[in-house]
């Protein structure tokens, strides 16, 4: 199978896997999504993949033909590690910022706010954020410099990787869990949570409140490397799995306004879609709050 189809096929296939587990689990049968919710969670896995990343990739392309073309594939004959290292540290690092600054920026929050208020887990979680959260990050951008210079073989396998990871923190199946299970697996636990991100891990991210003692609504962002949390101070580790999740605010709003956000805004005075900025804005300061919807 060619290098290209495989680095699809394989988050592809393992997205469908985690689903149907997650759906003979019973998590489909009765979730807590909304008709919304399963649109703007089916129209973020086509439009990311499909649409944005090829267009910035392209685009990025094009950019360095026309103005740089003496640095196409400039380090094409670098050392495989470190055009592994340039990901890493451009890709998934960059990554950590952003998601991080998206929960301390209330603008930012705006983009990222898709992605928490839902109320439950599973892999359609995963990419559930405005479109413009993704068109601005800048991860994916470094990626396609880092093509353009000649790194894009690496790209074909770091890709897979990394999505895998990310689709299995989120996913319900909570494969950490066995690792916590024996005590013979403790130490390799110990590297494991320290390193990429889990389900035990992520799922506090998505916690409600930090009140249960596991939940980490404001820490825990590393995205495939969860080594960014332990290295920036923002890292939680408790094992366990939150019982609730969400944002206190969570007024519930149409899928279009919630991923076109703010091309699409809200027409209820009361949402903090409703403009760029708002009286019900979301606070990251404040763990959690009962909100009047």
């Amino acid at each position: 199978m060619d290098s290209e189809l495989l680095s699809k096929a394989i988050p592809a296939a393992m997205l469908l896997v985690l689903g149907i587990i997650e759906a003979v689990g019973g998590l489909y049968l009765e979730d807590k999504r909304s008709k919304d919710d399963w649109t703007i969670e089916l129209v973020s896995l086509i439009v990311l993949p499909t649409l944005v990343q090829p267009a910035i990739f392209i685009f990025t392309l094009w950019i360095g033909l026309q103005w740089f073309p003496a640095f196409e594939d400039y380090f094409l004959h670098l050392v495989l590690g470190w055009h592994l290292l340039a990901f890493i540290i451009l890709d998934d690092m960059t990554q950590y910022w952003w998601h991080r600054l998206s929960h301390s920026n209330r603008m930012m929050w705006k983009l990222h706010r898709p992605h928490h208020v839902v109320e439950e887990m599973g892999v359609l979680v995963t990419y559930r954020n405005a479109v413009l959260y993704y068109v601005f990050m800048p991860g994916i951008w470094f990626s396609g410099i880092l093509i353009f210079l000649g790194m894009g073989y690496v790209y074909l396998f770091y890709l897979p990787v990394k999505l895998g990871i990310i689709l299995l923190a989120h996913s319900e199946t909570k494969w950490d869990r066995f690792m916590y299970k024996y005590k013979i697996l403790h130490p390799l636990a110990w590297v494991v949570e320290r390193v990429i991100s889990t389900p035990s891990t992520h799922f506090a991210h998505h916690g409600l409140t930090e009140e249960d003692g596991i939940s980490h609504p404001n820490g825990n962002y590393g995205n495939m490397l969860f080594i960014w949390d332990v290295i920036f101070g923002t890292a939680k580790i408790t094992r366990q799995y939150p019982t609730k999740f969400g944002a206190w605010n969570q007024i519930k709003e149409p899928w279009y306004v919630q991923f076109m956000f703010p091309i699409i805004r809200s027409k209820r005075p009361e949402s903090e879609l409703h403009s760029l900025i708002t009286k019900n804005d979301y606070d990251p300061s404040i763990d959690f709050k009962e909100f009047d919807r």
